[in-house]
């Protein structure tokens, strides 16, 4: 396993959903996200509600400048999904501590895996130790639209 990248100074990592800044969240996901474009609110809510949720703050102003979520029921299998950095911080490596940090919360666990999706950022998880399906041909998806 690889090093666990530390956050810059002035920012911290919470996993309490109360510090969630839902709003904006859902604005970041809503708009700016290629797999969330026009997802609801509600339904946005009801994602955070139901999950484990990790964000990132300024330590002086308190302002959320990213978030990740987990789908996990903390035994033996987690989806983390909607990791997203404000373009305001990006290229500080807070995406890449955010979800070192993700990665140490779970450790504890003992899930046999941790699996996401992605189209564009193979290189930060390929830093933290995640890596392709060895059998994607094993894998399957009930989509429903």
């Amino acid at each position: 396993m690889t090093d666990t990248p530390r956050l810059p100074e002035g920012y911290e990592i919470s996993t309490d959903t109360a510090r969630i800044d839902a709003e904006r969240v859902h604005r970041w996901l809503s708009t700016d996200a290629y797999w969330a474009l026009g997802r609801s609110r509600e339904k946005q809510d009801r994602a955070i509600e139901g999950s484990l949720n990790f964000g990132v703050h300024d330590t002086l102003s308190g302002e959320q400048v990213a978030y990740a979520r987990v789908i996990t029921d903390r035994a033996t299998f987690a989806w983390l999904c909607d990791v997203y950095v404000d373009p305001s911080v990006r290229g500080k490596g807070i995406g890449t501590a955010l979800v070192a940090a993700v990665r140490e919360e779970l450790r504890p666990c003992g899930l046999k895996r941790i699996m996401l999706a992605t189209h564009d950022a193979h290189g930060v998880y390929a830093k933290l130790g995640f890596r392709p399906l060895e059998r994607p041909d094993h894998w399957m998806a009930l989509v429903q639209e």
